[in-house]
């Protein structure tokens, strides 16, 4: 996960920063912007994710992924999320070379069967954070890891920087350009690909988590990011791609930027030669992540919007936020950032994942309770998770609590998704249409379907109902 990154981000992000622009009342999705695409799902219908990162990053060999449970898929559903993003190991996936853990392939088939009986759409993420083992981290086996011998210094107090040591960038220049080692990446890519492909509740593959690279003599950073995008990131990211289309026909493949985007610098990454790509953004601040307040004034989300929109305008992919959300999201300013962060998001992508669901202190969505910590309430609202049609409008009234959407409708059911509230909520229609399911009791989510004529204009509206 993208938490600090080095003082030069910082004048990065000063530089990119353009002039803000006044934040909305109402967050409005009615065209996304430059004509980025939706994603959508097997039946036609227009889907939007919200949800959180799973993980566990602290277990490994027999008891890896133990520390996911049913609870985490059935606490996102209860509190009306659809998504998550599951982060996987290659060093436990594949801990000698060519020899595969079918404990670990079972584990991962478990947690997906829990996510099913939730309903809840998993995105399957090859996670490396520094690479991996060689650099005390997680994700890139020691095996696939060569340094040429250049040194390592670790830095406990800000673990980004360690990307920037010469044998973690070394390592990923071998990753990317040694024939036997891209072979490898490939036929973990197959071994996964086959195993889950067919599983309900896979959407998709995240190809590899925050990739980084080797910074040329004389480079600066934004530069350096955009040369290892477009020379070595594109290129193995049409190989990974085909890797799982050898087994795997329907998934959608996600694919990352450097983390440098999150500093308003738009991305070098060409075409990814796949009919169901998702550029797949990470959405952090660097001097949040380092402790600091938010500051509405400095215009970063809207650099940031404004950088990241540009590649899935370009080659019209669809838009998925893979992690988002401050350490310290009780600061003063916080409760105006996840106003003005999801308004944003909202915008442009198909969904996100927050960071991360677990039951705690720090990044935890919740606390041990299962009680939302303080502002990360907010990303929990009103949405349409399937749309049977073209949406001509969408907003959502964080004040009110007011949800609109308005759509041509096509064949098959809408669903809207109502988080728990204690007095429930009022949904009226508009148009040839009506609900297939009864509003929902305040106590608990749920899903509630419109069915409409084929053609017809259908607006629908959720209101919270006023305290009994």
């Amino acid at each position: 996960m993208h938490r600090r990154l080095l003082t030069a981000l910082v004048c990065v992000a000063l530089l990119a920063t353009g002039t803000a622009y006044a934040r909305p009342a109402v967050e409005d999705h009615r065209v996304p912007p430059s004509g980025i695409p939706r994603l959508t799902d097997d039946r036609g219908r227009v889907l939007t994710l919200r949800g959180w990162n799973v993980e566990d990053k602290t277990h490994r060999g027999e008891d890896a992924l133990s520390a996911i449970s049913e609870r985490h898929f059935r606490d996102l559903r209860a509190r009306g999320f659809n998504f998550a993003r599951l982060l996987v190991f290659w060093d436990d996936l594949e801990p000698r070379r060519g020899h595969y853990s079918e404990r670990y392939l079972r584990r991962i088939e478990r947690i997906l069967d829990w996510a099913h009986k939730h309903r809840v759409h998993v995105l399957i993420d090859a996670h490396q954070d520094v690479f991996g083992p060689a650099f005390g981290h997680r994700g890139i086996p020691e095996w696939a890891t060569r340094t040429d011998g250049l040194p390592f210094t670790p830095h406990p107090d800000d673990w980004f920087a360690e990307y920037f040591e010469p044998a973690v960038q070394r390592a990923f220049t071998h990753l990317y350009e040694d024939p036997d080692l891209r072979r490898a990446q490939a036929d973990m890519w197959r071994v996964l690909a086959r195993r889950l492909g067919d599983h309900p509740a896979v959407l998709g593959y995240d190809l590899i988590n925050e990739p980084m690279g080797e910074i040329a003599r004389g480079e600066d950073l934004p530069t350096a990011a955009r040369r290892i995008e477009r020379e070595q990131l594109t290129p193995l990211y049409n190989r990974l791609a085909d890797a799982v289309r050898d087994v795997d026909d329907d998934s959608w493949i996600f694919f990352e930027p450097t983390p440098i985007v999150g500093e308003g610098v738009p991305t070098g990454l060409g075409r990814i030669d796949d009919p169901k790509a998702v550029y797949a953004p990470h959405f952090y601040n660097t001097a949040m992540e380092a402790g600091a307040d938010y500051d509405p004034s400095a215009g970063w989300i809207e650099a940031y919007e404004s950088a990241v929109t540009v590649y899935p305008g370009r080659y019209r992919v669809p838009v998925v936020v893979g992690e988002w959300g401050p350490l310290n999201n009780s600061l003063p300013n916080m409760g105006r950032f996840y106003r003005d962060a999801l308004s944003s998001l909202n915008r442009y992508t198909s969904g996100w994942a927050g960071y991360v669901w677990c039951y705690g202190g720090g990044y935890c969505a919740v606390d041990a309770e299962g009680r939302f910590r303080t502002n990360k309430e907010q990303t929990s609202a009103p949405y349409a998770p399937a749309v049977a049609g073209r949406v001509t409008a969408q907003t959502y009234e964080p004040d009110g609590g007011v949800f609109r959407l308005s759509y041509r409708a096509g064949h098959g059911a809408t669903e809207v998704s109502l988080p728990p509230r204690a007095d429930g909520w009022r949904i009226e229609l508009t148009g040839a249409a009506r609900t297939a399911t009864p509003a929902p009791p305040g106590d608990r989510a749920r899903t509630v379907r419109v069915v409409a004529r084929p053609g017809a204009y259908v607006t629908v509206v959720v209101t919270p109902r006023p305290p009994r």
